[in-house]
């Protein structure tokens, strides 16, 4: 049993026009729309999906207000969904739907499903850096200026929870999950296979009571992306919270965006790609220095090009 990744986020909010804005303005495109919600694709086909709030087919929420209210994992094509619930049965077990979809809920209430991967290959190139030992890696040619960006694909999410060893073992115990790099008693870094990218998963926890999104982060293709798409966003009148800036503990370049359908949005570049020879550092101190090797509160402005400073 294979789970490849994110297939689909769904969100429940409180301003479907507000939230198809935002997306619009952050690089997907809009593949469905109706008076009850509306779907986006990334370009590797990973799904967004805006539900109402009230909505009685999404799964119980596990905060107020607009939020997410389920993550769709999406597993190689020819694996068997049984197996998923077959180590579920353990955990809460799980259900299948009409269409053979299979759902369940995580220790901290966030609903899950599970189905065969929809996501599709894509083939995007990013810019080629020349550095001190490889000085013509880019040869004659200029690196990349985007005017916006377009997410590859959804990336991870981050979840604060109460609760941090039980949902740990869920998804390490229960599905498989593995260990990237651990803050001790703070946070855990997940990816669903031992090869991958640094993680598809964070939790972390802040208290012993708080419980909801975090954010969720969208792959682009290299780190002139993540300026070119912050900036874009910055111009569109969406704030940001803190970015760009890069976190040493997965080596990503980052932008955060306040989501106006719960959370943050982030795009990223540049994570550590692991294999199954990688050993987790379990002792990072959760510091803001380990946080963000540097990081700029409040941004960019989109037409100045110069930091955000408060009024």
């Amino acid at each position: 049993m294979t789970i490849t990744g994110i297939d689909r986020i769904t969100y429940g909010v409180a301003d479907l026009a507000e939230g198809r804005r935002f997306f619009d303005d952050w690089g997907l495109e809009t593949v469905t729309e109706g008076a009850d919600g509306v779907d986006f694709e990334t370009l590797d086909g990973s799904t967004v999906a805006l539900r109402l709030v009230d909505d009685p087919a999404l799964p119980a929420p596990f905060e107020d207000g607009s939020t997410l209210r389920e993550v769709t994992w999406g597993v190689a094509l020819g694996d068997s969904l049984g197996d998923i619930a077959a180590r579920l049965a353990d955990f809460g077990g799980a259900t299948s739907d009409d269409d053979g979809v299979l759902h369940a809920i995580d220790p901290n209430g966030m609903g899950l499903a599970f189905r065969p991967t929809r996501r599709r290959a894509v083939y995007v190139t990013g810019a080629r850096f020349n550095t001190f030992d490889r000085p013509a890696m880019r040869v004659n040619q200029r690196s990349p200026v985007y005017d916006r960006a377009r997410p590859v694909k959804v990336g991870h999410v981050v979840f604060f929870t109460p609760n941090l060893d039980e949902t740990e073992a869920f998804y390490v115990d229960g599905l498989g999950f593995h260990v990237s790099d651990r803050y001790p008693g703070r946070g855990v870094f997940l990816r669903c296979n031992a090869e991958g990218g640094h993680h598809d998963l964070f939790l972390l926890k802040v208290s012993d009571t708080k419980r909801g999104l975090n954010h969720v982060a969208f792959t682009v293709r290299d780190l002139h992306e993540v300026f070119g798409g912050g900036l874009h966003i910055s111009r569109r009148g969406w704030t940001t919270q803190v970015g760009p800036g890069r976190h040493p503990i997965s080596s990503a370049y980052f932008w955060y965006v306040s989501n106006p359908c719960g959370g943050l949005a982030e795009y990223y570049a540049d994570e550590d790609y692991l294999t199954g020879e990688w050993q987790p550092r379990e002792d990072w101190d959760p510091t803001p220095e380990n946080y963000a090797e540097w990081a700029i509160t409040g941004g960019l402005d989109g037409n100045t090009r110069r930091q955000l400073l408060p009024e």
